[in-house]
C-alpha cells in the first residue's frame, strides 16, 4: 500500500489570520478567461502569512536568509510533543518537552502539537501556548534544528485588540498619553531557536497534526516538509506541509 499523504497546510485566503502587525492577505483576479483568456490571480501577502516558515533573519539582520540555508532543514522523520491539554497563553517547559526530546536523532523535525489549529480564524487563536526559554534551550541542546507548531508562533502572541475598527478607533481615543505603553514582543524563544549555530528554521501556522500523533502511536513512520517559496534574501516564505505517513 502506498504511503498516506496529509496535506498540513491551512488555505490561503482574502482576510485570513495574520500576526499583528504583519500584511493583511488578499486574492483578486488580475486576468480573467473573460476578458484576457486566462485566469491569472493577483497576490498580497507577507512572508510569514498563512503556514509558513521562519529563517533565522527574521529575527537578526546578521543571521542566514531564507536562501543560504540547506533544503535538508526542511524535512525530516517527526517527532511529536502531545501538549494538548494545556491552557490558554500557557508556557511549554523543558520537563513536558522531555519525553518527545529523548526519541530525536539527527535530523529530526520536533512537532509541537498544541491543538490550537481548532481555533484558527477565531480571537482565541492567538492565546496559544508558547515555549518558555528553557524549553527552546532544551530544544537546541538535544540537536533538533527544525521545529513546527501548530499555532501561530511559539512565543506569546500580543492581543491583536478589537476587530472593528471603530471600537479600535474609540479605544485610542480613550488612551491616555500617561499610560504605560504595551511591552514589545521579545521573540526569546525565536532568537533561542534562529541563533542555533548550525542554523534552523521554524514552521508556523500547520494546520491538524492529530493523525500524525494516532499514525505514531500506531507505529508509523512519520515524515514532514515543508518547503518554502524561493524567495530572495528572506526571512521566511509560506509553504505547502505535507506529512507522509508510513
Amino acid at each position: 500500500m502506498p504511503p498516506t499523504l496529509i496535506d498540513l497546510t491551512h488555505p490561503v485566503t482574502t482576510g485570513m489570520p495574520v500576526y499583528p502587525g504583519d500584511p493583511a492577505v488578499s486574492l483578486r483576479p488580475a486576468l480573467t478567461t473573460a476578458t484576457d483568456g486566462v485566469n491569472v490571480l493577483s497576490l498580497h501577502l507577507g512572508s510569514q502569512s498563512g503556514t509558513h516558515v521562519d529563517a533565522p533573519y527574521h529575527v537578526d539582520v546578521t543571521w542566514p536568509t531564507l536562501d543560504g540555508l540547506p533544503l535538508g532543514l526542511f524535512t525530516g522523520r517527526a517527532v511529536l510533543a502531545d501538549l494538548r491539554d494545556l491552557a490558554p497563553r500557557t508556557g511549554v517547559t523543558a520537563g513536558q518537552l522531555a519525553p518527545a526530546l529523548a526519541t530525536v536523532t539527527p535530523g529530526a523535525v520536533l512537532l509541537l502539537v498544541t491543538g490550537w489549529h481548532r481555533y484558527w480564524a477565531t480571537d482565541h487563536y492567538y492565546a496559544h501556548p508558547w515555549l518558555t526559554p528553557g524549553a527552546a534551550e532544551a530544544i537546541v541542546a538535544a540537536g533538533v534544528r527544525s521545529v513546527g507548531v501548530d499555532a501561530l508562533s511559539i512565543d506569546p502572541t500580543p492581543d491583536p485588540g478589537p476587530a472593528d475598527p471603530a471600537v479600535a478607533a474609540l479605544l485610542a481615543d480613550l488612551t491616555d498619553e500617561h499610560d504605560p505603553a504595551p511591552d514589545a514582543p521579545t521573540l526569546a524563544a525565536h532568537r533561542t531557536l534562529l541563533g542555533s549555530p548550525d542554523g534552523a528554521v521554524l514552521c508556523e501556522n500547520l494546520a491538524d497534526l492529530t493523525p500524525l500523533l494516532d499514525a505514531s502511536a500506531a507505529g508509523l513512520a512519520v515524515t514532514v516538509s515543508f518547503f518554502p517559496l524561493r524567495l530572495t534574501a528572506a526571512d521566511g516564505a509560506p509553504v505547502r506541509a505535507v506529512a507522509r505517513l508510513g
